[in-house]
């Protein structure tokens, strides 16, 4: 059997073989460009049909990025600015150029009880402002814990709207619950109703909008270029951070099966398996503290690379190339080391993939 290096070297191919540990400055074979700097925490990133960029601050700024300058726009939704929590994701709609909706999900004071939680709303824009603001979900009910609230936003092909909300620190309390949200990956129409064929829709007690249960706090979420299949991946505690398939009705298993163990070294999960709960395509352990996932599609990077998976890494400041084949991890490698935290990775409308990092700004990276 090939070893996983040999894999990796021969799926690459030349365009890929210099992945070494280096940093992100001198990684060969490539370079790296900032887009923007002075965004503390950037943690979504969409484009406009103009090429100006949507970047949310999770201190609760949102900008519009034009040739490197940043605007500050208004008419953006209160948030909690409470530790992991804030403005976070933000997506334009597939059909964006016919009805100008933008997406974003945010930590809210709106609802029941002390503290915030996850609601995704959608606006238009009009000028340097958002407006037509419209509430589609709101997670009940409020915490004052300041972890877990997700979150990232995907469109899949048909056009049905997926968000995350992590299970808010109270993982026996709520990932397991259909009652309850936290922990939870959703899906709704995109102007907020609930399909029909959601699979808890008649389910007694459940939330309706619930499209797979039993996630720790997925940070990532993006739908494969070639299946149409939504991925996710998600925060572990110590070890077992997971890439998942998200699949209707599935329970992915957090907290009774997992790979890792607790902050303080005890065991959490009861166990790794359990029948009727999903297993991992891919699982890191130690812990990398994965954020942000992006399928490349360009021929931008030669077609090694195309419909490969990108993942950032909080913890070790890089980015993780993933080599598929079908829905197998085959093999595996640690890039841009020294890129800075990556809060998010995308690929842009040019075919570049822009990485969104805490103290460097935004990059492009481009090829040599």
């Amino acid at each position: 059997m090939k070893t996983l290096t040999h894999l990796l070297l021969l799926t690459l191919g030349l365009a890929f073989l210099p992945l070494s540990i280096v940093s992100a400055q001198t990684q060969p074979g490539f370079r790296t460009e900032t887009v923007v700097t002075d965004i503390p925490v950037p943690w979504g990133m969409a484009w406009l049909p103009d090429g100006d960029m949507l970047v949310t601050n999770r201190g609760g700024e949102l900008y519009r990025v034009h040739n490197g300058q940043k605007t500050a726009l208004g008419g953006v939704p209160e948030v909690h600015v409470n530790g992991q929590g804030g403005l976070l994701d933000i997506v334009t709609h597939p059909d964006y150029a016919n009805n100008g909706w933008i997406y974003i999900t945010y930590s809210s004071l709106e609802g029941a009880g002390e503290g915030s939680h996850t609601a995704i709303m959608r606006a238009k824009l009009q000028g340097n402002s958002l407006v037509n603001q419209e509430v589609l979900y709101k997670g009940e009910e409020n915490s004052t814990r300041g972890q877990h609230y997700g979150s990232r936003i995907a469109f899949d092909r048909e056009g049905y709207l997926y968000f995350s909300i992590g299970e808010r620190g109270a993982h026996f309390e709520n990932a397991q619950q259909l009652d309850r949200d936290g922990g939870k990956i959703y899906r709704l129409f995109d102007d907020g109703r609930i399909p029909p064929d959601n699979p808890f829709v008649n389910t007694p007690g459940a939330k309706p909008a619930i499209y797979s249960h039993g996630h720790r706090n997925p940070q990532g979420l993006a739908m494969h270029p070639v299946t149409g299949q939504i991925w996710e991946h998600e925060h572990g505690p110590m070890g077992g951070d997971e890439i998942n398939i998200i699949l209707p009705g599935r329970n992915y298993g957090w907290p009774i099966i997992g790979y890792g163990v607790n902050y303080n070294g005890q065991p959490l999960a009861v166990a790794t398996s359990r029948d009727g709960m999903e297993q991992p395509v891919f699982y890191w352990d130690p812990s990398i503290a994965p954020s942000g996932m992006a399928f490349i599609t360009s021929d931008n990077y030669g077609p090694e690379l195309k419909n490969h998976l990108l993942v950032g890494s909080l913890k070790f400041n890089y980015m993780v190339h993933l080599v598929l084949d079908g829905n197998n991890v085959v093999a595996h490698e640690n890039v841009f080391q020294g890129i800075g935290r990556v809060r998010n990775i995308k690929q842009g409308p040019d075919g570049y993939i822009y990485v969104a990092t805490e103290g460097n700004g935004i990059l492009r990276i481009l090829p040599e």
